[in-house]
């Protein structure tokens, strides 16, 4: 920029505000009373903009990701990633429904099971959660050994929030069709659910392995995995096929490299469709 063009934009900074800023003089400008009064706020105004054109310049603003909630799997494998790569700024959120962000741009990645393809929306298979089975002391299944999902039928599964027409409720009624399982949806969220759990002999839940649960250790809960085949809850990393976000390749790479290492993810089978019980583990044909 030019000295003339410098001293244009100053007389119409000066023109707009009233005031003159500077006093010329053989010896050059200096700042007048009130330039210097508004030099401050001038700085402010320029450090604001220069962190604006950040937050939304591509690859200089975080990359904002969906985890769903705080304490479930997806949450963990986005903060092994951030120990990975400490140099990729991210911005968790969690939503209940993340597709209209994906859509808007308003969030660049979401964690989801994806039962049927969403247009414009492209993902990608990386993270198979094993199924685990939660009761209170009392239970008939609480002692046992081995539990396998054909031996949870005849038993209440208590599992509140299942939204109808979300990915997870899909999930469920796939397990309950392929296990002949009740599953029951209806009552509160996740701590009224454990206390009822330790008093409540007739009911059990299902939770992700990866799910962090606390609870008082006077409740006496049992926490026991499915196998036989294993069910497993099939994450896939959901994105906008048009995000520029340069940062987004990064975690889709990993999340698949680590999905491989695992012996999950990317191309797995997860043992068989809907209604299918061979194999080690279990998922949704869909998956």
């Amino acid at each position: 920029m030019t000295q003339q063009t410098v001293s244009k934009r100053v007389a119409a900074l000066e023109g707009h505000l009233g005031v003159r800023l500077f006093a010329r003089g053989a010896r050059g400008a200096s700042l007048t009373a009130d330039g210097a009064a508004f030099l401050p706020y001038a700085r402010d105004l320029l450090r604001a903009e220069t962190r604006a054109l950040d937050a939304v310049g591509g690859g200089r603003r975080p990359l904002r990701v969906d985890v769903i909630g705080r304490r479930l799997a997806p949450a963990a494998l986005l903060h092994a990633f951030s120990l990975a790569h400490p140099g990729v700024p991210l911005d968790v959120v969690t939503r209940e429904n993340a597709v209209p962000g994906l859509r808007a741009g308003s969030v660049d990645a979401s964690f989801r099971a994806v039962p049927a393809p969403l247009a414009g929306l492209a993902h990608v298979r990386v993270h198979d959660e094993p199924l685990e089975l939660v009761t209170g002391p009392a239970h008939p299944l609480a002692t046992a050994r081995e539990v396998t999902p054909a031996m949870l039928a005849g038993h209440r599964l208590w599992i509140p929030g299942i939204v109808p027409g979300t990915e997870w409720a899909t999930y469920y009624a796939d397990l309950a069709a392929a296990f002949g399982l009740t599953i029951v949806r209806s009552g509160p969220g996740a701590e009224p659910l454990l206390e009822t759990l330790a008093h409540e002999p007739a009911l059990a839940t299902l939770v992700g392995a990866g799910t962090r649960l606390h609870w008082p250790p006077g409740l006496g809960l049992r926490r026991l995995a499915l196998t036989s085949p294993a069910p497993v809850y099939p994450h896939a990393l959901l994105w906008r096929r048009a995000d520029p976000h340069p940062a987004l390749a990064v975690l889709r790479e990993w999340l698949v490299e680590r999905g491989r290492e695992c012996g999950g993810g990317e191309g797995r089978s997860g043992g068989g469709g809907a209604g299918s019980g061979s194999g080690e583990t279990w998922a949704p044909g869909w998956a």
